[in-house]
């Protein structure tokens, strides 16, 4: 059974959000560390990127599989988890204290596009 945080926004393609004022958090969740066994390196973007809703913004590899990310906002990234570029296994450990980008939002009438937990629960497992 896969983590999953009330309070959340969750993408179809696996990635969550969370938003404090007009800054969004992202990161891969449970669901897709688990698919994709051992992370053994994460692309993302450089501060300053521009990033838009269903566009690809980075990548994660393991050791079974490589799978893009696609950012469920737009707008602009204020700061990219650094600490995954040594370790990206973090993901694995933790999907949601380790996070990838953290993006001020240009439009965040886009959130309401998002599922809830109990929705992203009942794809992930049908």
């Amino acid at each position: 059974m896969s983590k999953l945080i009330e309070g959340l926004k969750y993408s179809e393609t696996h990635e969550w959000v969370k938003v404090v004022g007009d800054i969004a958090t992202v990161g891969a969740t449970d669901f897709a560390q688990s698919e994709m066994g051992d992370i053994t390196y994460v692309d993302m973007p450089e501060v300053d990127d521009e990033v838009s809703k269903d566009e690809e913004f980075g990548a994660l590899e393991s050791v079974k599989a490589s799978s893009d990310l696609v950012c469920p906002v737009s707008g602009t990234v204020v700061e990219n988890n650094a600490a995954l570029e040594d370790a990206p296994e973090l993901i694995n450990q933790d999907p949601y204290e380790n996070w990838i980008i953290k993006v001020k939002m240009s439009d965040p009438s886009e959130l309401d596009a998002l599922m809830d937990a109990a929705a992203y629960k009942a794809m992930i497992e049908k």
